[in-house]
């Protein structure tokens, strides 16, 4: 707890003007819901970034009092849209109030003939597509937390998806918002601050500024949405290999096919493979003598998939593929949602099972530097590896980003053994995310590609990625927020309220 008795009780007395008592949650066990996320954060610290209240509101004009409130009053403000991200997005690092927007997850509008939905932000995608699915409709965006993650948080993070290829990303997906500022003022933002529009010349494009700034730049209450077919067909297809290089190729190869229907291809390495057979995350098992995967994604209509299917398989036999039969594709396919809320356990180097969560280190890298990458930053997780045995279990995969594959998102995973997590360990982390994040950057790359870049160790070198960029978002931070209340600590922006800041 973060603010005097006496302030929260101001606080709590002022909310009372802007919601009821039950959406107010000021118990330790109400607090400790709202801090966790599932990545250690380092866990062994947990209890220092709990908020000192959480509300639960039911509309825009809830959230633009309560914001409004917390700005009159100098209390930071975090937004709580799931808490799924893997970088502490959600994570209140100075206390202060979580606003939690589950409660606000109801479809407003479905307009068949324009083919969008406008949603509260507390809406899951899982649940959307349930409703949506009567309609022979679905919102495709997919990402791995796609059971439990809410449309608000997709905003809040500029989220990726996993069938990004075909039907485009979070930020391609969401046409517009209701957005609450750091001052409680409610703008609504899109393509010409359209509310169906998907493209407009009209002044500067604004949709993207307020996504993917991890809660510091305000809230998204209610967001329009596109709509697809939902797909008549899904092929899944999991190729082996006898080694990295074969399936590298054949990964690129799939990728600049152009086939219409490819939605996705994921190159896992003989680490991530082993990962999966080894911690059971894989729950249909690969074959011992596998030592690289390759799986390609396809939506549409049968007549369509089918043969953009049989092109494909030509392609991976050419590069040496052996396909594993439709049970182990279908399954580990399916279960690409499942892994992500599964109780991770990990085994130190003498074998013992423990119980472990899992860090992930992503970035944006070109088909062409993914080798250098990959062989850089295992030689960095094996130092730290030897270092201690709190670190266990790791590997990476990389994910097409776009159709013409261009460029992946590339992921190395590690577990981390929660129960032996301490402040040395922690630093030797930090110092290892650093040098992970610096080696993206030397190959032309983006820190993150999907997680954001809010921890300490990757968000070091945010301001070197962006240069001049990072300037202008302090610039900004500065003019939208000007007490610092929406989720001080994130992304380095204090910076923008250090004496001598240029105003």
């Amino acid at each position: 707890m973060t603010i005097a008795v006496e302030r929260l009780d101001e606080l709590v007395t002022a909310l009372r003007s802007v919601l009821r008592d039950e959406q107010i949650l000021t118990s330790k066990p109400d607090r400790y819901n709202r801090a966790r996320v599932p990545a250690p954060f380092p866990v062994h610290r947990w209890a220092e970034r709990l908020p000192d209240l959480a509300v639960l509101p039911t509309s825009t004009e809830e959230v633009a009092g309560v914001v409004r409130i917390a700005n009159d009053l100098r209390v930071p403000v975090v937004p709580r849209d799931g808490g799924t991200g893997l970088t502490d997005g959600a994570v209140p690092l100075r206390g202060g109030i979580v606003v939690d927007v589950k409660r606000m997850n109801a479809i407003k509008e479905l307009d068949l003939g324009n083919r969008t939905v406008t949603v509260g932000t507390g809406i899951s995608m899982l649940k959307l597509n349930e409703q949506l699915a009567q309609h022979g409709l679905f919102y495709p965006d997919n990402p791995a937390s796609y059971p439990c993650s809410l449309v608000g948080g997709r905003i809040g993070t500029s989220g990726w998806s996993l069938i990004g290829s075909r039907y485009g990303h979070t930020r391609d997906l969401v046409l517009s918002f209701d957005h609450v500022l750091p001052t409680g003022e409610v703008m609504h933002v899109g393509d010409g601050i359209g509310h169906k529009v998907s493209k407009s010349s009209s002044g500067y494009q604004l949709k993207h500024l307020f996504m993917g700034h991890q809660g510091t730049l305000g809230i998204a209450t209610e967001a329009t949405l596109k709509l697809f077919p939902k797909p008549e067909a899904e092929l899944s297809p999991f190729w082996a290999f006898d080694n990295y290089d074969d399936a590298y190729a054949c990964v690129g190869a799939l990728a600049r096919a152009g086939v219409a229907t490819f939605a996705g291809s994921v190159l896992f390495d003989e680490w991530k493979v082993a990962y999966l057979r080894r911690d059971d995350e894989a729950y249909i098992p690969q074959p011992s003598d596998v030592r690289a995967l390759v799986c390609a994604v396809m939506y549409g209509y049968e007549d369509e998939v089918r043969p953009a299917g049989k092109r494909l398989f030509r392609i991976a036999k050419e590069h040496g593929a052996r396909y594993l039969g439709d049970e182990i594709s279908e399954g580990d396919w399916a279960a690409r949602h499942d892994r992500y809320a599964t109780p991770m356990h990990g085994r130190t180097k003498a074998g013992q099972v423990v119980p472990m969560s899992w860090h992930c280190e992503d970035a944006a890298i070109n088909y062409t530097n993914l080798p250098s990458v990959t062989k850089a930053w295992h030689e960095i997780v094996a130092d730290l590896r030897r270092g201690t045995d709190v670190f266990d279990d790791w590997g990476m995969f990389a994910y097409t980003q776009g159709n013409t594959g261009v460029d992946y998102l590339t992921e190395i995973d590690v577990g981390i053994w929660e129960q032996q997590l301490d402040d040395r360990a922690w630093e030797m982390w930090v110092k290892a995310k650093r040098d992970i994040a610096a080696v993206a950057l030397a190959h032309n790359g983006s820190i993150s590609a999907c997680h954001g870049s809010c921890r300490e160790g990757e968000v070091d070198l945010v301001p070197d990625e962006l240069g001049r960029g990072f300037d202008v978002m302090l610039d900004l931070k500065r003019t939208l927020d000007p007490n610092n209340i929406m989720n001080p600590g994130k992304y380095l922006l204090d910076r923008a309220y250090e004496p001598g800041t240029p105003l």
